[in-house]
């Protein structure tokens, strides 16, 4: 057996077409073109097709942080440009919802130049939390763009809890 014959592109079975020459797979040619006609798509808008974390372009998602410790989970979550107007929190057990409509405008004028930009947009945000909360006891706070989320955790229900004792046979 030669070091040829154990390349799988120079070897021809059964009249299968390999790549000689100028020649090339209709399937590998219809990809190309493919993803040709998509680059160039997204090119003409200026625009890259997926943002940061699979959001979709021009979509908004806050950075969000949640951290605990003994006695509370803290959320928060960066809404730049936001007011609470805008802002909806709802905790349903142990799932936070942080959703929004995010408004933005652009003006500048200049000699003999106008530009406007707009952008509007909702958002939605469902953080599962890492324990049960009061809900009774949360508490949210916004400012200066960052939202500052505290819950309380639950405290457990001692009764709830019962020891087995274990016996020798």
């Amino acid at each position: 057996m030669t070091l040829y014959s154990l390349v799988p592109w120079k070897r021809n079975r059964s009249n299968i077409a390999v790549r000689r020459g100028g020649y090339e797979h209709p399937f590998w040619s219809l990809q190309r073109q493919t993803n040709r006609l998509f680059d160039d798509l997204f090119d003409n808008f200026g625009i890259e097709p997926f943002g940061r974390a699979g959001e979709w372009a021009g979509g908004f998602s806050p950075d969000t942080n949640v951290t605990e410790d003994d006695k509370n989970v803290y959320v928060s979550a960066e809404l730049p440009g936001m007011d609470t107007g805008d802002i909806d929190l709802s905790l349903n057990d142990n799932i936070l919802v942080i959703k929004g409509e995010k408004k933005q405008e652009q003006e500048s004028r200049g000699k003999g130049c106008y530009h406007i930009e707009r952008s509007y947009g909702t958002f939605e945000r469902v953080l599962n939390l890492p324990c049960e909360v009061d809900q009774s006891k949360a508490d949210a706070k916004f400012e200066k763009g960052v939202l500052n989320i505290t819950l309380a955790k639950k405290v457990q229900d001692e009764r709830k809890v019962k020891k087995i004792a274990i016996r020798n046979n």
